[in-house]
């Protein structure tokens, strides 16, 4: 990681998982650390949860847990995402994790280029974030660790649509599932105007 902040315990990183899903809520995680925990992270492996196999992340999701100062997930739902569009589901997601944060950070840093236009104190966009901070690496793991296991157990409730293996993504075989049984109460219908229902 290259970007260096002062005063890191009151600094939260933040980033979303499942912005690009056709099925089920988009997730956020925040996440305060220090330089000493953000070293033994990195030292385990922490980098962006998309350059991780899910066996690495699976291993470092606890280690955050125990070495952040402060960690929180926020969610925003399917009939939020078509109610009120996906960036600004994004940001309630990203809003009520820094909101269940126990202390609120006196700086927030947003993985990407947009602001968090719902988020009154001061921020900073990182563009590709959860390669250079730690924090937003760290807030990426927790944030598609806690979606993916949500869509296993979702898989139960609604089978067939393979949701065990893609968590809810386009992939060609969610997308036969579709055309074959139709929408779920969890899908996204403003992402599937596409498909002939």
């Amino acid at each position: 990681m290259t970007v260096q902040y002062p005063c890191a315990s009151t600094v939260a990183g933040v980033d979303e998982v499942g912005r690009g899903c056709l099925f089920g809520p988009v997730f956020a995680a925040a996440v305060v650390l220090e330089p000493a925990a953000a070293e033994r992270l990195r030292s385990a492996g922490l980098t962006d949860s998309k350059k991780l196999t899910a066996r690495r992340r699976e291993r470092l999701v606890p280690m955050i847990e125990a070495l952040a100062v402060h960690w929180a997930l926020g969610q925003a739902s399917a009939r939020e995402i078509d109610g009120q569009g996906i960036r600004r589901a994004t940001e309630l997601a990203m809003l009520r994790a820094l909101q269940r944060l126990p202390q609120r950070p006196e700086l927030v840093l947003v993985d990407g280029n947009l602001p968090l236009r719902l988020w009154s104190g001061p921020q900073q966009t990182v563009v590709s974030g959860d390669l250079h901070v730690d924090a937003i690496a760290a807030a990426s793991v927790l944030a598609k660790q806690s979606r993916d296991h949500l869509m296993q157990r979702l898989a139960e409730t609604y089978p067939g649509y393979g949701l065990e293996r893609h968590a809810g993504y386009g992939t060609k075989a969610h997308r036969e599932a579709l055309l074959a049984s139709g929408p779920t109460v969890l899908h996204r219908r403003s992402f599937l105007r596409r498909f002939p229902f």
